[in-house]
């Protein structure tokens, strides 16, 4: 019973993402460099792998997420307010640009930097939690963290302190869907503790 609501969740979660982000076309990567040079950089790295703990790392991202996420943030339905701002002086030739330079870069291999944490972060991320109601975050990110096109983001070699952040964003519902309702991810961040999120997110980040 306990497995397969899990496998329901994993579902449900599945099904409304690919609602929330839809698809993209993929924009001009060379124009992306030279925004990417000019705005991005600074906070992201020029290859898109970051070096602030508290900047997600953008290479290798999948494009139509990316992007999704740039117009969500840009219209404020999620809030930020640095890259709002950022934002309001590109237009939407400029997301996609960006969003495809990033897509196109190689991603940087991490290892978690507690790995007192790697057992449990395994655990969570291959099995869920069956107890709380928690589905496996490989159901929807597969085992390497890679993601799937247009429906869920890479995670793999992405900053740990960031995820942990994004995780804590979802659970108090500071961070919702792109389209600025609750996602399926306010309910699953919900369900975790503290140190289940410290875990996970040491664990996704050394993933490859």
């Amino acid at each position: 019973m306990k497995r397969k609501m899990l496998l329901a969740m994993a579902s449900a979660a599945l099904a409304g993402t690919v609602l929330a982000q839809g698809t993209t076309d993929i924009g001009d990567a060379a124009q992306g460099k030279l925004l990417a040079d000019k705005v991005c950089a600074a906070c992201h790295g020029v290859d898109g792998n970051s070096v602030a703990s508290i900047n997600p790392s953008l290479a290798g991202q999948h494009p139509a997420y990316l992007y999704n996420q740039l117009k969500s943030m840009k219209s404020q339905a999620r809030v930020n307010p640095v890259m709002s701002g950022i934002l309001s002086t590109l237009n939407d030739n400029d997301l996609r640009n960006a969003a495809a330079y990033f897509a196109a870069q190689k991603p940087l291999p991490r290892e978690a930097a507690d790995k007192t944490q790697l057992v449990a972060g395994q655990k969570l991320f291959r099995a869920g939690n069956a107890v709380t109601h928690v589905p496996a975050c490989m159901a929807c990110h597969g085992p390497s963290g890679a993601g799937i096109p247009d429906q869920f983001p890479r995670l793999g070699s992405q900053q740990a302190a960031y995820i942990a952040k994004q995780l804590g964003d979802f659970k108090a519902g500071t961070r919702k869907g792109p389209d600025g309702k609750p996602s399926q991810m306010n309910d699953i961040a919900a369900r975790l503790s503290d140190s289940e999120m410290k875990a996970v997110s040491e664990y996704i980040s050394g993933l490859r």
